[in-house]
């Protein structure tokens, strides 16, 4: 099973909101964007349903919102396509709303010149834009041009691999490559994991609870060491019957 949070919990959907507002009315006071790495199918989607619905309460105002990723559009269409597949919450949004994942101000951008553009916006702006990593694709370019700037917020809402620059940036880097370039970080760097699509330490427990049937041997995979162990003792502690392991790189078992 995995283990990408063992340790720690994710904030409570009150408590995100309240994350997000706070972000967005700082950043607007600062004149400053809010940059969001996010990966382009679902986490992209959830974010803009949470954003829709937070400006429908007035928690921030409205300021132009960009979601600056081909996939992200193309998925995002897909997403509003098919409301059948929706939740109760969102389904009900959606026929209150008409468009769960739309709202005043926000862009979706297919063009790589309308992408660079973005950079030359004076005003508070929030982009989203992938990978979630920061690995590779626009975010890139939006990284280099604002990270120096004390105004900018760069607002993480899912997991970062270890070593990639998202996880440095997480982990309080104070210069980090980019493309090729040195930059020295001044941007505020925000996290909100609330949004991720990985179970935290409380809910993987009560996943292996409810999973039926002997579990002798349990391998521990997808999480930096120091999660993996601390999942790895909770279990121990839960469920002595079952030997935990956490799994190594080229390990090979005989089962």
């Amino acid at each position: 099973m995995e283990s990408t949070y063992g340790g720690r919990a994710h904030e409570m959907e009150m408590a995100s909101d309240e994350h997000i507002c706070r972000i967005i009315n700082e950043t607007v006071a600062r004149d400053g964007k809010v940059l969001i790495p996010a990966f382009a199918v679902e986490r992209t989607q959830q974010l803009l349903y949470s954003m829709n619905k937070l400006r429908e309460q007035n928690c921030f105002p409205a300021l132009p919102t960009f979601v600056d990723s081909p996939l992200a559009v193309s998925a995002t269409e897909v997403f509003r396509l098919h409301p059948e597949c929706f939740n109760e919450e969102v389904y009900n949004f959606l026929f209150e709303k008409r468009n769960p994942f739309g709202f005043e101000g926000l862009r979706f951008i297919r063009e790589a010149t309308e992408s660079k553009a973005l950079n030359q916006i004076r005003e508070p702006a929030v982009i989203i834009a992938a990978s979630g990593m920061c690995e590779s694709g626009r975010i890139l370019h939006h990284l280099r041009t604002h990270i120096e700037h004390a105004s900018t917020t760069i607002l993480f809402v899912g997991y970062c691999a270890e070593d990639t620059l998202g996880w440095k940036l997480r982990n309080g880097a104070r210069k980090v490559s980019i493309l090729g370039d040195e930059f020295q970080v001044r941007a505020r760097i925000e996290i909100l994991d609330s949004f991720s699509g990985h179970a935290d330490h409380d809910e993987l427990l009560a996943w292996f609870a409810k999973m039926t049937g002997p579990k002798r041997q349990v391998f521990l995979v997808h999480g930096e060491r120091e999660r993996a162990e601390a999942l790895q003792a909770a279990l121990a502690a839960a469920h002595p019957q079952s030997q935990t392991t956490v799994a190594r790189l080229h390990q090979e078992v005989h089962l």
